[in-house]
């Protein structure tokens, strides 16, 4: 709107008109300076935009984390949120053959992270500004996400072997926990230069430490820990098929007692559980595969019908441990609904400041805690004695 009429606009137009007359001269000159400043100004703003646009799209050394796609154990084998168009592709995620399975309710939700960059396909500035300003995001350095050395196929390669192992870790605790029978062995897989170097060999199974009868790998650390380095430790071990004894003096290698193998378990199965998960590597699902074994194997729902999410390596003794991307997973388990999250304890330094609302986190060691975080959301107990992470 304007200030003027259009008579007193006439008028104001004369009377500027005439007073253009009286000093040509000057308003020439001046007219001749002030667009030139401005003219400058302009470009220096074009080229500080140029040139802030040109590092903003510029690649970044660093990994961008964020929230990845949601799986239900009780459910099917694509992600939470997603439906298959062809029927045929719908799978279950967790498949029981050889024994009585139950109907199950609710969902047991495991998280995923999505890494966005990779060598050669790095992220940009821009975007890795707008992560490190996001609650649900984090940025690492490529060094880390890729240390040197390792590409993205041999990466991935290696993920797939963790989750291998770990489903395998998952059936072993759940079957464990119900009380099942079956052979469960701790091989030694490599030898390195160390104290066991000529002493224990590849495909040695270890079955005890000065006596004491170790069922899994966290055993044998913990016995080996006992013992203490420098001090000889009697190993029993079957080589062969016979059984024989052997003597290594462990030592201490980064805050940890170690004899300088490699082990892992090997297992025989009463029956077959297959878990169909295609494109997702690791080994921070195994405690929720575990508890979806566990809810298809026994009556009723270990939930309650509520949805659950969780994440955590597992072991055949039932111990939790620590993951990565803490963080991302419970802002995807929120945004897929779930209210009750099952935490590492190991993992509560990244928990704590960090959940978001609506979410409770509740911190566990063993499969027996996460147990008895269910039936208290089952039949709707107190949770005021559940073990949560310090708040900060």
């Amino acid at each position: 709107m304007s200030l003027f009429s259009d008579d007193a606009q006439a008028q104001h137009a004369q009377t500027e008109s005439a007073g253009d007359g009286a000093d040509a001269g000057d308003d020439a000159s001046d007219d001749a300076r002030v667009p030139r400043s401005r003219r400058i100004g302009a470009a220096l703003v074009v080229v500080a935009f140029v040139l802030l646009l040109v590092m903003a799209l510029s690649p970044a050394p660093y990994v961008i984390e964020a929230p990845g796609p949601v799986f239900n154990t009780l459910g099917y084998d694509h992600p939470v949120g997603q439906t298959p168009s062809n029927a045929d592709e719908k799978k279950p995620l967790i498949v029981v053959n050889g024994h009585k399975t139950y109907p199950t309710k609710g969902s047991l939700d495991l998280l995923t992270v999505s890494e966005i960059g990779a060598p050669g396909q790095l992220p940009n500035w821009g975007e890795v500004i707008q992560a490190w300003l996001s609650p649900s995001r984090a940025v690492i350095p490529l060094s880390i996400a890729f240390p040197p050395g390792q590409n993205v196929q041999q990466q991935n390669a290696e993920n797939a072997q963790l989750m291998t192992d770990s489903q395998k870790d998952a059936v072993a605790a759940a079957l464990n926990e119900l009380g099942y029978h079956f052979a469960q062995r701790i091989v030694v897989k490599q030898v390195a230069n160390g104290p066991a170097k000529g002493i224990i060999e590849v495909g040695d199974v270890i079955t005890a430490v000065n006596g004491v009868t170790v069922r899994g790998v966290q055993s044998l650390r913990d016995q080996l820990a006992k013992n203490g380095a420098g001090a000889p430790a009697t190993i029993s071990i079957v080589r062969g098929g016979k059984k024989q004894d052997v003597t290594v003096t462990p030592e201490k290698t980064a805050g940890s007692v170690v004899i300088g193998i490699g082990a892992s378990m090997d297992y025989t199965f009463p029956f077959d559980v297959t878990i169909e998960l295609n494109n997702v590597g690791g080994p921070s699902a195994g405690q929720m595969f575990a508890l979806g074994i566990m809810d298809k194997l026994t009556p009723g729902s270990l939930n309650g019908g509520a949805r659950v999410a969780g994440t955590g390596t597992i072991d055949n003794e039932g111990n939790i441990g620590p993951i990565g991307g803490i963080r991302q997973k419970m802002f995807g388990a929120r945004s897929a609904g779930a209210t009750v999250f099952l935490a590492p304890a190991s993992n509560c330094d990244e928990v704590t400041g960090h959940i978001p609302a609506g979410l409770h986190v509740y911190a566990v060691k063993t499969l027996k805690d996460s147990l008895n975080v269910l039936d208290v959301v089952r039949t709707g107990s107190s949770t005021a004695g559940l073990p949560t992470c310090k708040a900060s």
